[in-house]
């Protein structure tokens, strides 16, 4: 016996015979439902030959003397176990790129299914596998919905440890695709980090050992939840295309521009606000899809993921990447508008 979960038990299996397509050695998991069993089977069958499946051989029950069923599922045997038990033998993380290629993948399986729309809910370091060559392969279908409407499903069963927290204290009401981002987030980070054992707090996301592109990309998926991404084929999008560069722009004037400040200003920040609002100006806390105008100042040390990502400067990303026309504008171009007479 390899293991137990909610499912059932699972056993390392040798075929006997000749196969030229069941490998010499395969696990055999078994249940006594028969719920998470075709749910099982259905996406062995819809995800059959994806290289980053794990693979459905066989599906059958077995019927033990005495009339008990047990329901059994033949499935690709991933050699180095689940991420969990690799992470926890080998003691470090994984260097970016490696990271990012293997968190794709798994992003593939899932965008599958989210073109489907139909949510998995559950990927955690325990479902998702490590098979030759550290190739990363998603397995257990088990608790697998499908949504009738954008809105998501209700959420009853969920593993604590990747859960979103507001899914967890029942704060919002449905699972979304943004949710099943969320645990791809965890996962992501834990692979950085080298440990699996606990969830990722967005705090740590500045201590990562990876460039501040990925630790934003980490924060988006791990923060507020409307600013996740939407979809896995949205986070694929993000590890393999960075960011335009947050570069100045140019402005006339400040007279009924909608503006925010970032960043450590050389005057105190109520210095600035006064300056900007008696040129004109509308001043917002946060950047929002009003906002026109950003002035930034010197980055701040402890900003959420790194130099270039700080809570508003994802923000001003995020909008842009919507469509919204933001100019970004440093404290020097600022205080010569404020002056201008």
């Amino acid at each position: 016996m390899l293991g137990e979960g909610g499912f059932g038990q699972v056993f390392l299996a040798t075929r006997l015979g000749r196969s030229a397509v069941v490998p010499e050695i395969v696990c055999i998991k078994v249940s006594a439902r028969i719920d998470g069993w075709l749910r099982e089977a259905y996406f062995g069958q819809l995800l059959d030959g994806h290289p980053r499946a794990i693979r459905v051989f066989d599906t059958f029950p077995l019927v033990r003397p005495g009339g008990e069923v047990l329901y059994c599922l033949t499935l690709e045997y991933a050699r180095h176990g689940d991420l969990s038990a690799f992470l926890s033998r080998a003691g470090k993380g994984w260097n970016e790129t490696t990271a990012r290629r293997e968190i794709a993948g798994i992003l593939e399986v899932l965008g599958k299914l989210h073109r489907g729309h139909t949510l998995h809910r559950d990927l955690t370091p325990l479902n998702v596998f490590v098979c030759d060559g550290r190739h990363l392969k998603l397995g257990d279908f088990g608790i697998v919905r499908q949504q009738s409407d954008q809105r998501g499903i209700t959420a009853h069963t969920m593993n604590a440890l990747t859960a979103p927290s507001d899914i967890l204290a029942r704060a919002v009401p449905k699972w979304q695709a943004r949710d099943d981002v969320y645990q791809v987030g965890q996962l992501l980070g834990m692979l950085i980090k080298g440990d699996a054992r606990a969830r990722v707090r967005t705090h740590e996301i500045r201590g990562l050992p990876c460039t501040d592109h990925l630790k934003e990309i980490v924060y988006r998926c791990l923060g507020e939840r409307r600013k996740r991404y939407e979809s896995a084929d949205e986070m694929i999008e993000a590890l393999r295309n960075p960011p335009a560069a947050l570069k100045v722009g140019v402005l006339r004037t400040l007279k009924g521009v909608h503006l925010a400040f970032t960043g450590i200003l050389s005057k105190r920040r109520s210095v600035a606000v006064h300056a900007a609002r008696k040129a004109g100006a509308i001043i917002h806390g946060m950047p929002s899809v009003r906002t026109t105008v950003v002035v930034r100042g010197r980055p701040n040390p402890l900003q959420a993921a790194g130099r270039d990502a700080g809570l508003k400067l994802m923000e001003i990303k995020r909008l842009r990447k919507k469509g919204h026309r933001i100019t970004l504008l440093n404290e020097r171009q600022f205080w010569k508008l404020v002056t201008r007479r």
